[in-house]
């Protein structure tokens, strides 16, 4: 039953090299096809290709048509000019055998410094060695094989140590039999095993990194896409329940004050106006949100919900990128305030001191916590904030107040606004609104 596992196992091994080894195929040809098409497209532009030239086929067949150094002892063979020939025979084909496995394994990072490949490549050595010394000649050329193996192999600071340590000792191999070519037998060792590391170590640092740009590029597009939707959530979820807020306003004072519906009517046109222009600018990438613009229409959503605003800032000024990102958060915590509080008071305070300012938005209300984003939908609503400012080297806390209500708190690093721009240090007073 242990053999029987053991087979199924190897044969379950071969089947993912195989299947592994078709789809980096499949990926080459595309790649090559690619750039054949950009090739063709740039040919008839005059300009140079768009895409880059993949290369050599990842596998080990690049390496076999080398395997025709060794048709001068296949063919001694065939002649009868080598003695013992069933030895010779056996050795050949077990040569080509460990010099296929070796190869092929040598295009996988795991594959090549795993035991088994180091093991078939010390076999591969000491099989040269005794078809070289037992025969000579034409059997010499393995010596160049060989120091391709251990090239395809042994990538690393260890490959030029042993380059010069394979060649010396396939030339004094060599100079048993054919004093004079050792030096040739030597030197094509030393060249074959380091031009052929040198090569395949180019060729997969190539494909690292176009498939590194790959993944910065797809990594890119999955950025923009959550930028998109933090701030088309944000933008939206605040503008729409200020809209339905005035818009109850106005319902409740058409019967008995016309003039009051028609002003909340007209802040219901000027803020629709504005999202758009908002939505545009988000779309674009260029938004900044302003911190003093976020606390004025917090005030104004606060009130026509009937909820009594009470804002206060104090400290340094604050530098634009502090203030839109603490701009995001006002407008997203009152947005809760009005949609899920039941409060009738709402306080929001903004101090920065020298080295951190800190936001903090508080209510009366029932000090529910809003209710979590679904599974697999990132980057909204608070959730989005506390990443937002944990990038900026910040922190966001939201949950029950002691004192009951709600509380979301945001603290941000201070960059002074004077680093950001020309202005003078001014600290300034408290201030309500």
């Amino acid at each position: 039953m242990s053999l029987i596992r053991g087979i199924q196992c190897r044969a379950r091994s071969w089947q993912a090299t195989r299947l592994e080894w078709r789809a980096e195929r499949d990926r080459w040809k595309a790649d090559h096809k690619r750039f054949t098409a950009a090739a063709r497209a740039a040919r008839k532009t005059g300009k140079s290709p768009a895409a880059d030239h993949p290369g050599p086929p990842p596998t080990g067949y690049a390496l076999l048509p080398w395997l025709l150094m060794g048709m001068g002892s296949f063919s001694n063979l065939l002649q009868g000019k080598t003695p013992n020939p069933l030895i010779g025979g056996l050795g050949l084909l077990l040569f080509n055998s460990l010099y296929v496995y070796v190869t092929f394994r040598s295009f996988h990072r795991e594959k090549r410094e795993a035991v088994s490949t180091r093991v078939a490549l010390a076999i591969m050595a000491l099989l040269t060695t005794g078809l070289a010394l037992g025969y000579g000649g034409n059997w010499l050329l393995f010596f160049p094989l060989l120091g391709l193996a251990t090239g395809a192999t042994l990538r690393g600071p260890w490959l030029g140590r042993t380059g010069i340590l394979l060649a010396a000792y396939a030339g004094a191999i060599s100079g048993v039999h054919e004093g004079s070519d050792a030096v040739n037998i030597a030197y094509a060792t030393f060249l074959s095993s380091m031009v052929t590391a040198a090569i395949l170590g180019l060729s997969e640092a190539v494909r690292e990194l176009r498939a590194a740009r790959e993944e910065l590029a797809r990594r890119a597009v999955e950025k923009e896409r959550m930028r998109f939707s933090r701030d088309l959530h944000d933008l939206l979820g605040h503008t729409l329940s200020v809209i339905v807020v005035k818009s109850e306003a106005a319902r409740r004072l058409a019967p008995r004050d016309m003039d009051a519906a028609l002003g909340q009517i007209a802040d219901i046109e000027s803020v629709g106006r504005q999202a758009l222009t908002e939505i545009r600018e988000a779309v674009t990438g260029y938004r900044e949100g302003s911190l003093a613009t976020e606390l004025t229409r917090a005030r104004s959503a606060l009130s026509a919900a009937s909820i009594e605003p009470r804002v206060r800032q104090s400290g340094v000024p604050l530098a634009p990128q502090t203030e839109a990102l603490l701009g995001w958060v006002v407008r997203e915590a009152v947005t809760n305030v009005v949609r899920h509080s039941d409060a009738s008071r709402c306080e929001i305070a903004v101090e920065s001191g020298a080295e951190q300012a800190r936001l903090t938005v508080t209510d009366n209300g029932t000090g529910r916590p809003v209710s979590r984003p679904q599974q697999g939908i990132g980057g909204t609503g608070l959730t989005g904030l506390t990443e937002r400012l944990a990038a900026a080297g910040g922190s966001l806390t939201a949950g029950p107040s002691p004192r009951g209500g709600f509380t979301v708190t945001a603290e941000l690093p201070v960059e002074s606004a004077e680093s950001a721009e020309s202005s003078d240090f001014v600290v300034t007073a408290p201030r309500a609104y």
